[in-house]
């Protein structure tokens, strides 16, 4: 008889930080049979779903003996979570200022428009075979000394999309099946845009502030599954002024010449997209937010962006108020991290920051005069120990202002990010430019974190400590 796969996961999207268990029987195999082991052949594309029938995405074999029930079960979680991983560049049609990033690379976080993931998600697919002592494969090949594939019996899974995000405790598991045996996480009731209540991929609060200055995505999944009740046709930009009157109106089409697509096709690049709706970012393109700002009505006001299609809505509305400028002259540091979901999520700490800049160099003994002429000259700037380099590490302490409780959940994932950047402002560079000054990596020196409530602390406030990552430049001797 042929393998029958026991149990699954139970959503077609899922994280790869879930326990991605499969099991997997074969009754009267065996019962009956030596050296038994299920052989699971995993199969990862980022194009096309795999075909698990040739061997163009097999990314690895592996074997298990079944247990005392006869079943082999497999977690692939830790396999395939290293397929994944986050997108720092632009997709090459994706542009800054007009020019796409295949002719000029840059950031994701810069993106005119749209922006779709190059690394974010991928597909999985498994073929579930077995082999046991004598067991003839399918070229009709029988040799008693070893194990062989029995042929015929293989049991493909279904496809599965995965991307670059985990599941926190307090995530529950839902279960399903025909026993009940499958389980995962519903991504689905949240995240999939299907109408005004559904979410970007980001714990944030949907009520956010940010500076003239900064850059910005929101992010969200298009699913495999794709049909018009899943279908964003666009994203809908509602700009309104400080006493919250609106002032101005865009609709961005999801469309190739923005950056994202024009007919649907099931790559897997196409499953997850960026969308740049902060402040920097519509000032590389809009002509109609250009003109707010030069004539000084979005300062204090903000920008509302939710996903639509056809003028119906497909996901709740995002706020991003504009600060005005702080008259106290504190310097803005503005982060970007990886959240739970893969995407980035962004903050302004715009009050007092200090920086610091410790170091640690390499010494020697120098002789005094020279020792390699025609005759010893005491020059006075030789001898003793000097210094042979010199390796300089920057330290940044920032303090937010007065949060509400709704980002306690999003600091707690900038503690626990594994990539963190400072990200500068807009900059009337050229298209062109090299763009290597806007990311500077960091490392979140601020190992704690303590949750604050009104109730327990009224005013809530953070600091925390970043080190960037790249030690200070200077002369070596």
């Amino acid at each position: 008889m042929a393998n029958i796969i026991e149990q699954s996961p139970q959503f077609a999207l899922m994280p790869v930080g879930q326990d991605i268990i499969f099991a997997v029987s074969n009754a009267d195999v065996v019962a009956l049979q030596l050296k038994v082991k299920f052989v699971a052949e995993v199969h990862i594309s980022s194009g096309n779903p795999p075909n698990v029938s040739n061997n163009n995405d097999l990314i690895g074999t592996f074997k298990t003996t079944p247990n005392n029930k006869g079943v082999g079960i497999f977690d692939f979680s830790n396999v395939v979570e290293n397929y994944v991983k986050a997108d720092n560049m632009a997709r090459f049609q994706a542009k800054y200022k007009g020019v796409r990033a295949n002719d000029v690379p840059f950031p994701i976080h810069m993106i005119d428009q749209y922006a779709r993931n190059s690394n974010a998600v991928r597909y999985l697919a498994i073929q579930f075979k077995i082999e046991y002592l004598g067991a003839t494969n399918c070229n009709n090949e029988q040799n008693d000394n070893v194990v062989r594939e029995a042929c015929g019996q293989a049991a493909n899974s279904a496809t599965y999309t995965i991307f670059n995000g985990y599941l926190k405790d307090t995530d529950a598991l839902k279960y399903g099946g025909a026993s009940n045996q499958n389980f995962g996480w519903d991504w689905g009731a949240n995240y999939l845009l299907t109408g005004s209540t559904k979410k970007f991929l980001t714990n944030a609060p949907t009520l956010q502030s940010a500076n003239l200055e900064d850059y910005g995505t929101v992010t969200f999944i298009v699913p495999q599954t794709y049909n018009a009740s899943y279908e964003v046709g666009g994203m809908e930009l509602l700009y309104l002024d400080s006493e919250n009157t609106t002032i101005g109106t865009e609709t961005v089409n999801l469309t190739w010449t923005h950056g994202g697509f024009t007919t649907y096709t099931s790559y897997a690049y196409n499953q997850l997209l960026y969308f740049g709706c902060f402040p920097a970012n519509l000032q590389n393109w809009s002509g109609t937010f250009n003109a707010l700002v030069s004539a000084g009505t979005i300062q204090g006001g903000s920008i509302s962006v939710r996903a639509t299609y056809t003028g119906s809505p497909k996901s709740d509305w995002v706020t991003i108020k504009v600060n005005c400028p702080d008259g106290k002259g504190y310097e803005p540091i503005r982060l970007a991290w990886l959240n739970q979901f893969g995407a980035w999520d962004y903050f302004t700490f715009n009050k007092k920051s200090t920086r610091s800049i410790s170091t640690k160099g390499s010494t020697y003994n120098q002789l005094a005069g020279t020792w390699n002429e025609s005759t010893y000259r005491a020059d006075s700037y030789k001898g003793g120990k000097k210094s042979f380099r010199v390796n300089a590490t920057e330290k940044i302490k920032m303090n937010t202002d007065f949060v509400s409780a709704e980002y306690n959940t999003m600091f707690e994932e900038l503690i626990n990010s594994p990539e963190v950047y400072i990200l500068d402002g807009f900059q009337s560079d050229t298209s062109t430019a090299l763009l290597n000054t806007y990311v500077t990596p960091v490392r979140l020196t601020t190992s704690s974190f303590t949750r604050k409530t009104v109730a327990n602390d009224k005013l809530i406030q953070y600091s925390f400590e970043v080190e960037k990552s790249k030690t200070l430049r200077t002369q070596s001797v």
